[in-house]
């Protein structure tokens, strides 16, 4: 069953070339690995074959997750997203009470998480707890090393 994907206009778009890239550059690629290594003879014992067949498979698996991403794909519009209370594409800024450490956290769908820069995935032990809270909320999240409190400090946009 496939669910809703929430993109930035920015996501979906990058998706939609990683796609076309996947579709057409990589496709050629591996059929001409698949080539080579059929002419080289018995496929039975061709082990550049049954990886170029292996490859395959991974891409085009790979193709058909991104086509069902694309066609369950919802753009959000920051100017639409409600400050009030935390959502996908909000900048929300909590206090780690235990660490008494600030961080601003971007939330975002699972496809555009980036760690690095602060976006993490709605779908995250974080992100599943900051959604829908509001400024002075307090949550508890569930982390490998056990569970931190945060308070909510700021959200926007």
């Amino acid at each position: 069953m496939s669910s809703t994907v929430y993109l930035t206009p920015e996501g979906l778009q990058k998706l939609k070339d990683d796609l076309h890239h996947a579709r057409t550059t990589e496709r050629q690629r591996i059929s001409e690995e698949i080539a080579e290594a059929r002419a080289q003879g018995d496929l039975s014992e061709n082990a550049e074959y049954d990886a170029a067949k292996e490859a395959q498979g991974l891409l085009e698996a790979r193709i058909a997750k991104m086509e069902t991403t694309v066609a369950n794909a919802r753009v959000v519009n920051e100017d639409e997203v409600d400050a009030s209370k935390a959502r996908i594409l909000s900048n929300v800024r909590v206090m780690n009470k235990k660490a008494k450490k600030e961080a601003t956290y971007t939330l975002v769908s699972a496809q555009e998480a980036d760690l690095k820069q602060n976006r993490i995935s709605v779908e995250s032990p974080i992100g599943k707890a900051l959604l829908a809270r509001e400024v002075g909320d307090v949550v508890d999240v569930k982390v490998p090393a056990g569970t931190v409190q945060m308070e909510i400090l700021e959200i926007t946009r």
